[in-house]
């Protein structure tokens, strides 16, 4: 495996690391890059020991900067100083990753340059404790869902990246566990395909060595979805609030019958407007400028708004019954095209 390099973050470890180790050294890895993430002295032994292990290097922050922070240390290391490697196998310091599956996502990259390589758990097992079946349930539902990522493991850390790939993914946010969260939304917005590599499913101690913060990492792992919602949340409630305004006190004789159409239009206007600064500052954070954006928002709120309005006028003249129906046309309308809204705004929009 000489074109593969091994990328090793580590926290405090303890004899683990150096079985990890010696397997990979066993295996013909001789790019073995080690991160030490601001391990404590007492913890710095195995450092010392492998820094004179053959293919090894050992980085060090001098404090703990967290996985993420980790990953793009081990990445720029290798853009800068091996480049003969075509690419790098993320792999956990616990010993919970098998050397064959190490070495099959190492061959998997090496087969399929172009994407990114996943090595994937059964969460159907009964050895697997249940915050990580839970949680990994719950992720892939949400990804598959709100953001259209249907894969099968979606907190796996062993993970295979090409060295085309890596400049990208050093640019990506996120210091801690949310990093390799962000990395496959980041993945999903540049068409990088995901290839799933089946590994054995491995809980040493059920996974008491983790470092994973349960509600802290958790937040932080759903915080671009959660902004969303809750910006959503927001704009709907704008939007609906300044609907039922207009559609309850504007003449219809008036407006020559179009008062639903102009109390729908005016509504979405003022609640797109708002919608879009949150989403463009606070939730997906884009570097793109708001001229690019913003012509694409635009066409995204007319498609919305469009279709928002005939679904209300089709059910208020399936089921009339006043302004108050209207209004609850309206929400019905608006929660179905909430999910399209989200995908089509992280990938296309910002």
């Amino acid at each position: 495996m000489e074109e593969i390099a091994i990328i090793l973050p580590s926290l405090n470890p303890d004899e683990k690391l150096l079985r990890v180790v010696d397997k990979l050294v066993k295996a013909g890895f001789q790019d073995i890059i080690i991160i030490n993430d601001g391990s404590d002295e007492e913890h710095l032994e195995p450092f010392r020991q492998l820094a004179f292990w053959p293919g090894c290097r050992v980085l060090r922050h001098e404090h703990n900067k967290g996985k993420g922070r980790a990953l793009k240390t081990g990445f720029a290391y290798v853009l800068e100083h091996c480049p003969h490697v075509r690419g790098v196998v993320t792999v956990d310091g616990d010993d919970q990753h098998q050397i064959q599956d190490i070495i099959a996502c190492g061959q998997a990259l090496l087969q399929h340059p172009d994407s990114l390589i996943l090595g994937v758990r059964d969460f159907s097992s009964p050895q697997v404790p249940w915050r990580n079946r839970w949680g990994n349930n719950i992720t892939t539902f949400v990804f598959k869902a709100l953001c259209g990522i249907k894969i099968s493991d979606t907190q796996t850390g062993l993970r295979a990246l090409s060295r085309r790939h890596l400049a990208e993914f050093c640019q990506v946010e996120g210091e801690r566990f949310e990093y390799e969260t962000k990395v496959l939304l980041e993945a999903r917005a540049r068409c990088i395909p995901f290839f799933e590599v089946p590994i054995a499913t491995v809980y040493i101690g059920k996974n008491a060595s983790s470092h994973f913060r349960v509600l802290k990492d958790s937040l932080k792992i759903y915080g671009v979805i959660f902004r969303f919602m809750l910006s959503s949340l927001a704009a709907s409630l704008v939007d609906l609030g300044i609907f039922t305004l207009l559609n309850t006190t504007l003449d219809d004789e008036l407006w020559m019958g179009h008062r639903l159409l102009v109390a729908t239009v005016t509504a979405r206007v003022i609640s797109s407007l708002f919608n879009y600064i949150c989403n463009h500052k606070a939730v997906f954070c884009s570097k793109e400028s708001h001229k690019k954006t913003l012509v694409r928002y635009v066409l995204l709120c007319c498609f919305q708004m469009t279709a928002s309005y005939l679904m209300v006028l089709g059910l208020s003249i399936l089921l009339p019954g006043g302004p108050i129906y209207d209004t609850l046309f309206k929400l019905v309308a608006d929660i179905l095209l909430f999910l399209l809204s989200f995908r089509v705004q992280q990938k296309w929009i910002f």
